[in-house]
């Protein structure tokens, strides 16, 4: 009479407070990126856990697909009246754990601080610099390839702090003709202002995702030919970005407008 034997072997499950407890592997410029013959993969990393790829952690960062180097001339802003071409200040500095200080009075004194000289007259040419505290910061001037300006990743583009940040812009918006039907729209993510000609028509407080026309000026006239269009948006953790329009008193975009750099 046959016996049927049968191996039980007790599983052994790593819990997720396990997993988290594991110390987090810092890529190193000398780390190997691949294993040589006969090596044993380094400490923290068992079946199922790559080693740090130093080649793609020594990858040159880029702006690309989110940005590209804006041209000389006038850009029409896009399908949905959308404004695309900026100068960008690389950002500051502004450590925040969290966004929830975002009140009216907290942004309000923040973006109105002077940080460097004639921030809020300057019309800046790509590459020019200004001095901020200990950073030397460089303007870029970029044309975004969407309807939104994806902040983290032209700060993650150029090698810079992408939480805990200010970011200025700046465009030039050309107007065929004076126009008193206008409303400037922006949704931003965080907080931000944004100021015409001088004046500041919109403010977005306290923590936010950017959501489409999410603040609406009051009604704003665009001066025949060139009008200056400035906006300080500040975030501290996680993603941020901006999109702007002007539209009409039915909401409409407005789109016989262009945007330069001068």
């Amino acid at each position: 009479m046959a016996v049927l034997a049968i191996l039980t072997v007790p599983l052994v499950y790593a819990s997720s407070a396990g997993a988290s407890q594991a110390p987090a592997q810092t890529p190193s410029s000398d780390a190997p990126s691949a294993l040589g013959p006969g090596s044993l993969p380094p400490a923290g990393f068992g079946m199922g856990r790559l080693p740090p790829d130093a080649k793609a952690a020594a990858a040159p960062h880029t702006m690309a697909p989110y940005f590209e180097p804006a041209t000389n001339g006038p850009k029409p802003p896009d399908v949905d009246g959308f404004l695309q071409r900026w100068l960008i200040l690389e950002p500051i500095n502004k450590p925040n754990r969290s966004n929830t200080v975002f009140t009216d009075t907290y942004v309000r004194k923040t973006l109105t601080t002077e940080y460097f000289p004639t921030q809020m007259t300057i019309v800046p040419k790509n590459g020019d610099k200004v001095t901020v505290a200990d950073q030397q910061l460089t303007w870029h001037a970029v044309d975004a390839m969407n309807f939104d300006a994806k902040l983290f990743n032209f700060a993650y583009g150029l090698n810079k702090h992408t939480y805990g940040v200010i970011f200025w812009a700046v465009t030039i918006v050309n107007s065929p003709r004076e126009r008193k039907d206008v409303r400037l729209a922006v949704g931003s993510n965080s907080a931000s202002m944004w100021w015409l000609n001088g004046n500041d028509v919109v403010d977005l407080f306290n923590d936010r995702r950017m959501v489409i026309d999410d603040v609406v000026s009051k009604p704003l006239t665009l001066n025949k030919g060139k009008n200056v269009l400035r906006g300080a948006v500040i975030n501290g953790p996680g993603l941020s970005d901006f999109c702007v329009r002007f539209v009409d008193d039915n909401g409409k975009p407005i789109k016989d407008i262009t945007t330069s750099l001068e």
